[in-house]
């Protein structure tokens, strides 16, 4: 495994994401790619300018009252409500500001909001906001859940999607395979890199990466 490089997102020059060459393996897929956004997500300067950016495809044109945080991504959902909150973002919520909820997950993986958590959700217009999505099946599933707990998805957004939507809702994101020529991404049972018997580098998610070999 190579060591990493940055890309600058070209909507917004301070906004970069850091991509290391390789094999690795995601919930969902293989890809050739690890995009590490541990600094984006945790460095207050590098937060806030995500947020700013993604703010950018909502302010004035959606309802948003809430904003479910996935892959650890709860600073740039805290600085994307300030944003959009600043900019006189409209809310159904009582206290006209936005909820910033971070999910919890139950053995099998499925997204779950227990009953003290279920009214940032319920009847709520819902932002989904991911650090990043290969196939858009993370996406689908928690839609699903906020769907069952009586929320309503209005918007995705991710840092890095090489999905485009879920359903007829578009994922917003700052990041796309566009930026990365070669990107691949593969089905488990179809990976290019496996039958070429290139070896496995990492198991990767959200929130980060273990090495293999």
């Amino acid at each position: 495994m190579q060591g990493y490089y940055k890309v600058t997102c070209k909507e917004a020059p301070e906004v970069f994401m850091k991509v290391i060459p390789g094999h690795f393996v995601t919930p969902n897929s293989h890809i050739n790619y690890y995009i590490d956004m541990t600094t984006m997500k945790s460095r207050l300067s590098e937060a806030q300018n995500a947020a700013k950016a993604l703010a950018k495809e909502y302010i004035s044109n959606t309802i948003i009252d809430s904003i479910v945080c996935m892959d650890g991504t709860e600073v740039i959902g805290a600085f994307l409500a300030d944003e959009l909150t600043k900019a006189g973002f409209v809310t159904i919520n009582q206290h006209k500001t936005i909820y910033v909820v971070s999910p919890e997950y139950d053995l099998s993986g499925q997204m779950i909001f227990r009953e003290n958590m279920q009214m940032m959700v319920h009847e709520k217009h819902v932002l989904i906001l991911l650090a990043s999505t290969t196939t858009g099946r993370t996406v689908t599933r928690a839609a699903e859940s906020i769907n069952y707990y009586g929320g309503h998805v209005v918007a995705v957004s991710a840092i890095f999607s090489a999905a485009t939507r879920i359903g007829d809702i578009p994922i917003h994101s700052l990041f796309s395979p566009a930026d990365l020529p070669d990107y691949k991404n593969y089905a488990p049972d179809k990976c290019d890199l496996c039958k070429k018997g290139v070896p496995v580098d990492a198991i990767c998610n959200g929130f980060g990466f273990s090495r293999v070999n």
